[in-house]
């Protein structure tokens, strides 16, 4: 109920943030599509911790930040080997080990990876994901098991 109720007042905020509008017919017609689109998720049953993941919402305000500076720091590391400042392009495919438990974790350490440049990930069998890096040094970012950590820090006890 919790992520109903908790969907619901995210989706409202965001359509009066989108909107702009606060006239009694305009507000009335967002009541009805946040409505409808709250009757839709719980009928799909995709308004749960997956789909909706409130609880995560404490520890992102710790995860965000760092994530944005890895990607900063990604941005430039790219960079540098894009200009030839650096002889660092050495693309390569390997695997990591997700140490996260749920499918939850596992997705948002994926979607991390590939979100810092110079780093896609390709798969992901269980626990194992397949990264491309495009740098020496996106490969050896990985490897010391910084944002696993994070992530699984993120994810909590569940």
């Amino acid at each position: 109920m919790f992520q109903i109720i908790s969907l619901a007042v995210v989706l409202s905020l965001l359509w009066l943030l989108l909107s702009g509008h606060y006239n009694p017919l305009l507000l009335s017609l967002g009541l009805v599509s946040v409505i409808l689109t709250l009757v839709v998720s719980v009928r799909m049953k995709v308004a749960d911790r997956e789909g909706h993941p409130v609880h995560l919402a404490l520890r992102g305000l710790l995860y965000w930040p760092w994530l944005i500076k890895e990607i900063v720091v990604a941005n430039i590391d790219v960079a540098k080997a894009i200009l030839g400042l650096t002889d660092d392009i050495r693309p390569s495919l390997f695997v990591v080990e997700a140490s996260q438990r749920t499918d939850l974790g596992r997705t948002i350490y994926a979607n991390s990876i590939t979100l810092t440049p110079g780093t896609v990930t390709l798969g992901m069998d269980g626990d194992q994901l397949t990264i491309h890096a495009l740098t020496a040094g996106a490969k050896k970012g990985l490897a010391t098991g910084d944002m696993d950590r994070k992530v699984t820090a993120l994810e909590g006890e569940g």
